[in-house]
C-alpha cells in the first residue's frame, strides 16, 4: 500500500456567494480574482464560489457585468478557509431595478411561476446573425420559426399558443398589436443590442396587467442609462453579405444627476433565401436625471425602420410537398427547386425586385418617474408613445386573364440562370405597350379597352395611355398598416408590514390603426384606375409611393379599401403579497374595459347628414363604440423546502375580450352580434433544485382555452369571396417541462 499526502504551504481559501442586491437572486458567472494576480474564479449557479489565494493580507475583487464592482480586504490564514460572507452586487445602471417593478419580472425561488431568463450578456453571445426571437430556441415550451426566411419574419408559439396568445413587453408595455395581437419582430430588429435581460414566463405569468398571456409572456428588459462612462464598436460578418456594425457611449452618472447612453446600428445582408435582400437600421436612447433619493426621472426611445424582401412559407411548404410527392414529375416547373427557392423575387433593370417587401419603422418612447414616497412606499409611473408607419407589398391585378403566380411569368432553366425568377422587365415591357409573345395578348390602350362601354375619362391625358386596373395589367399596391398608439402605467408598491407587500395601479392605453392600400410602383403603366371608393369612384392614380425604411403618409391617394381601426383601453390591477423566510405567495386581480371602433372611408357615404351616410342595412361609415370587459383572477406560492429544494403552484383564470376582426366581420362595420369573450383556465406546479453546480426546474402544467373565435375566408360557389366564421372553439394545452443548467465543477 502506498499513501501520499500533500500539502501546499502558506494557502488558504476564501469563500463567499454574490447576489444582486435588489432580487437577492444568485448572480452565475461573476468574476472573482485578486488585485494585481491573474489568479481567479468564477461563480457557480447558486452564486457561490471558492478560490485558492496564498495566506496573508490580500485584496478579493468581485465583478459581473452590468453591476458596480466589489472590493474586500482580507486576511487569509495558512492552510483555512475565510468566509467573506454574501456579496451584494448593486446595478452600475439608472432606474433598471425600478423598471423591473413596473415588469413584473420574477424572482428565483420566490415567485411561483414557470421562468426562464438570459441576462444581456448572453442576449449578445447568443445572437450572432440570428434573430431575435431565435435566441429563445432553448427555452422550454417555446417553438421558433423562420416562417418563410425574410429577415424578421420569424415566429414564436409557447406551449402550443401562438404570438397573438402570448404576450410580449418591453419594459412591461405590450407591444402585440392592439387590433390582432400579432407581434411583428421585424419592426425590433435591433432590439438585441439594447437588452439587458429577456424573462420567459410560461402560463399566466406574473405579469398584473391583463394581457394576452395564455401561453406564457415575454418580457424584455432594455439596457438603462450606465453610471460608468465608456463605449464601444462592434462588428459582425456571416453567411450571404450579412454586415452588422454597431456603436454604443455612455456619459456615465454626472455630478448633476445626469447619465446618457445611445447606441447605433446597421444591418444589411442578402439573405439565406432567394431574394430576401435587407436593410435595416437601429437606434436607441435613454436620458436619465436623479433629482434626489426620492425622484428619478428617465426618457428613453427605440426604434428599428427597416425594409426586408419576403418568401411566403405557404409557397416554400408547396414547393416542399410536391417535391416530396414526386420528385420526378418532369411536367412540374417546381420539383426540386431547393430550399432557397422564392417564386417572388427577380429583376427589375438589373436591380433584385420582389412582389412582397416588408417597410416599417416603428419609433418607442417612454417616460419614467420613480417616486420613493417613503421607506415603504413607492409609486412607478411609465408613460409611452410609438407611432408605426409602414406595411407591405404585393401584386395587384392580371395579365390576360393570369395571375401573378402563373409559371409563364417566370424564366425557366433554358432561358435564364435563376430558374423561376420572376420576369419583371417583361412584365414592364407589356404594361407600356411592348409585345411579348408568351403572354399573349398586348396591352391595348384606355380607349381601346374600353371598347363596348362609355369609356371614363374624365382625365382626358390619360387617353391613349396604358392604364392597368385591377384585374388588366400588374402593379406592385402597398398594404398600409400605419399606427398611433400611447398610453400610461403607473404601479404603486406598498409594504403593510414585514411579510405583506400590497401592489396597485392602473393601464390605460389608446390606439389608432390607419388601414389603407397605395400605388407603390406601376410597373410601366401610366396609371392605376381605382374603383373600389364609394365616395370617388373612377379615379387614376399616376403617383408611385415609396417602400422604403422611413415613409411618409402625406398626400396619399387610398386604392382598394381605407379604414381606421380604434381601440381604447382601461384597466385597474391589485396584487397582495406574502413573503417569509420559507414561504412566499400572492393573490391578484385585474379588470379592464376595451372599447373598439371602424371608421370606413370607402364602403360609406361621406356626408354630414346622417341619413345620407346609412348603407342598406343600417350601418354608418363610422361604427359606435363596442365596449368588452375582461379580467384575470390569479393565486400562487412557492415553498422552499431547504437551499436547495423548492415547490411551487399558481392557478388562475383570465376573461380575455375578443380582437377586432372578430368585433368587426365581413370587412365593414357590420358588428358580430354573437361574440363572447374567451375563457383561459391555468393550472400549472413546479419543482426547483439548486446546487453549486446543478440547475434544475420540473412543471406540470394544463391549460383549459374555451370560447375561441376565428374566422377563414372562402370561395363562394357563385364566384365571390365569402367569410366563414367559427365560434365556440375549444382546446387544451398540457404537458411537462424540463429545464436543467450543468456547470462543470
Amino acid at each position: 500500500m502506498f499513501v501520499s499526502v500533500t500539502v501546499v504551504l502558506g494557502q488558504g481559501t476564501v469563500t463567499g456567494k454574490v447576489i444582486d442586491s435588489d432580487n437577492d437572486e444568485a448572480l452565475v458567472g461573476a468574476t472573482v480574482y485578486l488585485k494585481g494576480m491573474t489568479r481567479g474564479t468564477i461563480t457557480e449557479t447558486d452564486g457561490t464560489f471558492m478560490l485558492a489565494v496564498p495566506a496573508g493580507q490580500q485584496t478579493v475583487i468581485v465583478s459581473f457585468i452590468g453591476y458596480d464592482d466589489q472590493t474586500f480586504d482580507v486576511n487569509i490564514p495558512s492552510g483555512q478557509t475565510k468566509d467573506i460572507g454574501t456579496i451584494m452586487m448593486k446595478m452600475n445602471t439608472v432606474g433598471l431595478a425600478d423598471v423591473n417593478v413596473i415588469a413584473s419580472v420574477a424572482t428565483d425561488r420566490s415567485t411561483p411561476v414557470a421562468k426562464s431568463s438570459i441576462k444581456g450578456l448572453t442576449v449578445e453571445s447568443l445572437v450572432g446573425n440570428q434573430e431575435y426571437p431565435e435566441i429563445l430556441r432553448k427555452t422550454p415550451s417555446v417553438y421558433v420559426t423562420k416562417q418563410g426566411g425574410g429577415f424578421g419574419d420569424s415566429r414564436i408559439n409557447v406551449r402550443g399558443f401562438d404570438q397573438r396568445n402570448v404576450a410580449v413587453m418591453i419594459n412591461g408595455i405590450p407591444v402585440n398589436d392592439m387590433e390582432n395581437g400579432w407581434v411583428y419582430w421585424s419592426n425590433w430588429a435591433g432590439l438585441a443590442d439594447m437588452t439587458g435581460q429577456i424573462q420567459v414566463q410560461r402560463g399566466l405569468g406574473a405579469s398584473k396587467l391583463a394581457v394576452a398571456s395564455v401561453g406564457g409572456s415575454i418580457n424584455i428588459i432594455t439596457k438603462a442609462s450606465e453610471t460608468k462612462e465608456g463605449g464601444a464598436l462592434k462588428l459582425t460578418y456571416g453567411n450571404d453579405n450579412y454586415m452588422k456594425a454597431a456603436f454604443v457611449y455612455s456619459t456615465g452618472l454626472k455630478d448633476n444627476g445626469l447619465a446618457f447612453t445611445f447606441q447605433l446600428s446597421h444591418t444589411r445582408g442578402n439573405g439565406y433565401v432567394d431574394g430576401t435582400m435587407f436593410r435595416a437600421y437601429s437606434y436607441f436612447a435613454s436620458l436619465s436625471k436623479v433629482f434626489n433619493d426620492k425622484h428619478t426621472l428617465t426618457l428613453t426611445g427605440l426604434g428599428a425602420p427597416q425594409w426586408h424582401h419576403q418568401r411566403s412559407i405557404g409557397s416554400y411548404d408547396g414547393v416542399t410537398l410536391r417535391t416530396f410527392v414526386d420528385p420526378d414529375n418532369t411536367d412540374d416547373p417546381y420539383t426540386d427547386m431547393g430550399i432557397r427557392f422564392n417564386h417572388l423575387w427577380g429583376y427589375l433593370d438589373g436591380e433584385e425586385f420582389t412582389w412582397r417587401r416588408n417597410f416599417y419603422h416603428k419609433p418607442k418612447f417612454f417616460l419614467n418617474h420613480y417616486w420613493d414616497m417613503s421607506d415603504k412606499t413607492s409609486l412607478k409611473t411609465s408613460a409611452y408613445i410609438s407611432l408605426g408607419r409602414g406595411g407591405g407589398t404585393g401584386p395587384r391585378g392580371k395579365i390576360n386573364g393570369q395571375y401573378d403566380t402563373d409559371w409563364d411569368f417566370r424564366y425557366n432553366d433554358s432561358q435564364y440562370a435563376d430558374k423561376g425568377a420572376v420576369r419583371f422587365d417583361d412584365i414592364v415591357r407589356w404594361n407600356s405597350g411592348g409585345s411579348v409573345p408568351d403572354f399573349g395578348a398586348d396591352k391595348q390602350t384606355w380607349e381601346d379597352y374600353n371598347i363596348g362601354d362609355p369609356p371614363d375619362n374624365r382625365r382626358g391625358h390619360f387617353a391613349d395611355k396604358y392604364v392597368s386596373t385591377s384585374g388588366y395589367g400588374f402593379i406592385r399596391r402597398a398594404s398600409m398598416n400605419s399606427h398611433n398608439w400611447m398610453g400610461v402605467l403607473s404601479t404603486l408598491t406598498h409594504k403593510i408590514s414585514e411579510n405583506f407587500n400590497l401592489v396597485a395601479g392602473i393601464d390605460y392605453r389608446y390606439y389608432k390603426g390607419m388601414h389603407y392600400r397605395r400605388v407603390n410602383k406601376l410597373l410601366g403603366s401610366d396609371a392605376y384606375y381605382e374603383t373600389d371608393n364609394y365616395n370617388n369612384a373612377g379615379i387614376f392614380v399616376s403617383q408611385e409611393k415609396p417602400a422604403g425604411a422611413i415613409v411618409e403618409m402625406q398626400n396619399d391617394t387610398e386604392i382598394d379599401y381605407y379604414n381606421d381601426g380604434l381601440v381604447k383601453w382601461f384597466g385597474f390591477f391589485g396584487q397582495l403579497e406574502y413573503s417569509a423566510e420559507k414561504l412566499s405567495a400572492f393573490v391578484s386581480l385585474s379588470g379592464s374595459n376595451q372599447g373598439f371602433k371602424r371608421i370606413d372611408y370607402f364602403n360609406y357615404v361621406q356626408s354630414d347628414d346622417l341619413q345620407a351616410q346609412l348603407s342598406s342595412n343600417g350601418q354608418t361609415m363610422e361604427s359606435d363604440w363596442e365596449n368588452h370587459l375582461g379580467g384575470t383572477i390569479k393565486a400562487g406560492l412557492n415553498y422552499n423546502i431547504n437551499d436547495k429544494h423548492n415547490i411551487f403552484l399558481n392557478g388562475g383564470f383570465f376573461s380575455r375580450q375578443p380582437i377586432f376582426d372578430n368585433v368587426f366581420i365581413n370587412y365593414v362595420n357590420q358588428v358580430n352580434e354573437d361574440v363572447v369573450n374567451q375563457k383561459v383556465f391555468a393550472l400549472e406546479a413546479g419543482y426547483g433544485f439548486r446546487t453549486a453546480s446543478v440547475d434544475l426546474d420540473v412543471n406540470l402544467y394544463r391549460t383549459v382555452w374555451t370560447d375561441r373565435q376565428f374566422d377563414r375566408g372562402v370561395d363562394l360557389a357563385n364566384g365571390n369571396d365569402g367569410l366563414a366564421l367559427f365560434s365556440g372553439v375549444g382546446e387544451v394545452h398540457q404537458g411537462v417541462e424540463l429545464e436543467f443548467n450543468i456547470l462543470p465543477t
